[in-house]
């Protein structure tokens, strides 16, 4: 018997693999994510699949793959090409500079498009290769982008999380990519989608709703019959791992040279990846500042600047570490004394024990990027400081800084504030450090590694059930001929039909959606049976129904059940209702009516209609939000509910509800059969109103309360045709 696995899907895989006199040598990652995620992939039958790290010729890709199978690693393996065009190009020179704000980085070459669809599709052909159904897939960062959504189109019903551990930027930056739905289109073939940040949820609900057909209710998105959940997890590290060095004897002994050089000087360190994110030019300018106007401070601290190098062959990047050289060279020749250096730059990788001392000796750790994800160096900082003394400057556009709120919060692109920030630092009390310290010393702890990967896995959990409990069959064939059957041997059967949605599609505008030749006959046919009762139930006025259907041997309910008409009898209007609040409502309603062109308000018996189905993308449903907060206070003292719905908000009494209305109609009456279709969430009410053994449709949407769905008006069509023709 075959047991469900997790499958782990990144760009590299968590080993590094070194050629060594012609032999393949591994060694681990010193990575948090490995760290992280070592106890999914190395336990039971879990895998990770990822590339190796350099290009494997073909006739040695099998020593390579039984290296790692016993290590639970699974590789892909890309040409250097692939790796030109797919990594070094769309990732990093099209994805990488856009998702950082700094868009005049990217170019947006169709090659490098076509190489990033290829070796998603690589990626994809392998997780095939070893996926059973029952399995759970998580994807994780921008390099893999399209592989949710390919993965999904060939398993329609495995599980998929996705994770992106770099920012996504707001809707006006990231619509700049020419590729934009496809990206979208791959994210959401996820269940769940995950970031750092809350901002960045906000960002992709944002550009996910304007760029596609999906549609979203706070942090839930449907789309194409799913429901996904975007939700954001701060990433932790293996905090353990940095208090426990901090210890070794290794490191105290690099802390102790430290402080033996330092001649009684502050230490303030700065560590990061070569990028043009990271705001290491601009830190420069921050710390040349702060010895231009306070040269008291000259010979009194030094800054440790750590560089690791990463793409200096391409031209930015070179262009950056030359910048900086010069910057800090010129810092250097300028205040330098005999016996002090005010800069000590380093353009290399640091042993981790070596990384570990500096944190522990450093009194102040600068850390102010553009923009990050989330920036772990400022947690690492944290972890060390088993004193709980010293002082973080964090930049206010990292990721970290939600959590991290005790730190000297600054606006890296304010050269003048981040240098007010380090004079702060410095004069900080000891006994301010140690509060502000230990508190996110807590944090860190807490919300470790080990927390976040244990929270989305249980939140995919979550999302699957949540999925399932919403599922609603479709009404295939078999589903069909149970309800024609149930139809034939019943002799007293109640129609409850919704009309927009249901028996017609929509169109932009409602006045001209009228009933067609087909639709009157159709009906015709259902009424000339003896044995039905056929309901229209629709939120039109009731004229309007009046109008259309008035000659016809049914029975209506208008205005969500504000007014019913019973076959052969006048109108009548629920009582008690009253609608003396309108003329203060529809006040609201039109003045935010002036300022969004193509929206309308619609007037009833015993409601208002805000319509916006000729609003620009986007700005409909933010104008919904905000008439909802406007009017939330002004009618709670007034019996009003407020009901969105397909392009619409309803404001009515809260007496009103097509639920109810269905019950009062089936009050006394006896019946064998109820069927009731119906598309939007007004519906919603009729469903769960009606007994258990009332079939009970939705139209256009698998997640309902309804038993099953129908996709389409066409679909509801032929099955009320099917069912006139039972004989």
């Amino acid at each position: 018997m075959m047991i469900n696995k997790t499958i782990i899907v990144s760009n590299r895989l968590p080993v590094k693999i070194t050629e060594i006199d012609g032999k393949y040598v591994l060694s681990a990652s010193e990575g948090g994510l490995a760290t992280g995620l070592g106890s999914v992939y190395k336990t039971g039958n879990n895998i990770w699949i990822g590339w190796p790290g350099i290009d494997v010729p073909e006739d040695r890709q099998d020593e390579v793959k039984q290296q790692l199978a016993p290590l639970n690693l699974i590789p892909v393996f890309l040409t250097q090409e692939e790796i030109n065009l797919y990594y070094e190009g769309f990732s990093n020179e099209v994805l990488w500079p856009v998702f950082h704000y700094l868009v005049t980085y990217a170019h947006f070459e169709q090659d490098y498009w076509d190489f990033y669809k290829l070796v998603n599709a690589k990626f994809r052909d392998v997780v095939e290769a070893h996926l059973i159904v029952g399995d759970t897939v998580w994807v994780h960062d921008y390099q893999l982008l399209l592989l949710p959504g390919m993965i999904r189109e060939v398993q329609p019903d495995v599980i998929i999380g996705f994770f992106q551990h770099i920012p996504f930027p707001s809707f006006e930056i990231f619509r700049l990519i020419p590729w934009r739905e496809e990206i979208i289109n791959g994210m959401v073939g996820a269940d769940l989608i995950g970031f750092h940040t809350f901002d960045d949820v906000r960002h992709f609900l944002s550009a996910a709703t304007r760029l596609s057909t999906a549609k979203s209710s706070n942090n839930i998105i449907t789309w194409h019959e799913r429901q996904i959940v975007v939700e954001s997890f701060p990433m932790g590290i293996d905090d353990e791992k940095f208090v426990q060095l901090s210890s070794r004897p290794q490191v105290k002994a690099h802390v102790q040279s430290f402080k033996n050089k330092r001649n009684n000087e502050l230490i303030v360190l700065s560590i990061d990846r070569l990028d043009y994110s990271k705001g290491i030019l601009q830190r420069l300018q921050a710390y040349e500042l702060l010895l231009q106007i306070h040269p008291e401070y000259i010979g009194k601290l030094a800054l440790y600047m750590v560089v690791v190098p990463s793409r200096d062959t391409v031209p930015q990047y070179k262009e950056l570490r030359d910048n900086i050289d010069q910057m800090v060279g010129n810092i250097n020749a300028i205040y330098r004394t005999m016996d002090w250096l005010p800069i000590h730059y380093f353009y290399r990788s640091f042993s981790v024990e070596l990384l570990s001392a500096l944190y522990c000796a450093a009194d102040i750790c600068l850390v102010t990027p553009m923009r990050d994800g989330m920036n772990l160096v400022s947690k690492e900082y944290v972890a060390s400081r088993t004193e709980n003394t010293g002082v973080l400057i964090l930049s206010e556009m990292a990721g970290a800084s939600k959590e991290l709120n005790d730190a000297i919060l600054v606006n890296p692109n304010n050269v003048g504030d981040v240098m007010r920030a380090i004079v702060t630092a410095i004069e900080m009390p000891l006994e301010e450090q140690m509060a502000r310290m230990s508190s996110m010393r807590r944090v860190v702890k807490k919300y470790n590694i080990h927390l976040w990967v244990k929270n989305f896995m249980a939140k995919l959990t979550e999302v699957k059930e949540m999925q399932q409990s919403l599922l609603t069959k479709h009404a295939s064939v078999k589903v069909r001929e149970q309800i024609g059957l149930a139809y034939l041997s019943s002799k007293d059967r109640y129609i409850f039909l919704d009309y927009d949605g249901t028996l017609v599609g929509f169109n932009s505008d409602i006045n001209k959606a009228s009933p067609d030749p087909e639709l009157y006959n159709l009906i015709n046919r259902l009424t000339d049976d003896s044995k039905n009762n056929v309901i229209l139930i629709s939120g039109r006025n009731h004229e309007t129904l009046e109008q259309w259907f008035g000659h016809l041997k049914v029975g209506m309910i208008a205005e969500h059940g504000a007014w019913q008409k019973y076959l052969n009898e006048d109108w009548k209007s629920l009582p008690l209702l009253t609608d003396k609040w309108k003329d203060e409502v529809r006040d609201v309603l039109e003045s935010y009516t002036n300022r969004t062109p193509g929206s309308f308000i619609e007037e009833k018996s015993y409601s208002l209609v805000w319509h916006y189905r000729k609003v620009e993308e986007g700005l409909g449903e933010q104008r919904v939000t905000e008439i909802i907060n406007h009017l939330e206070l002004i009618i709670a003292d007034k019996g009003l509910q407020l009901m969105p719905g397909n392009k619409v908000l309803e404001i009515k009494n809260i007496e009103v509800n097509k639920g109810k209305a269905a019950q009062n109609w089936l009050h006394n009456r006896d019946n064998d059969f109820i069927l009731s279709m119906g598309d939007d969430h007004t519906d919603e009410d009729i469903f769960k109103a009606l007994p258990e053994s009332a079939y009970t449709i939705k139209v256009g949407s698998n997640i309902s309360a309804a038993k099953y769905y129908l996709r389409s008006t066409k679909e509801v069509r032929l099955l009320l045709q099917e069912l006139v023709q039972l004989k």
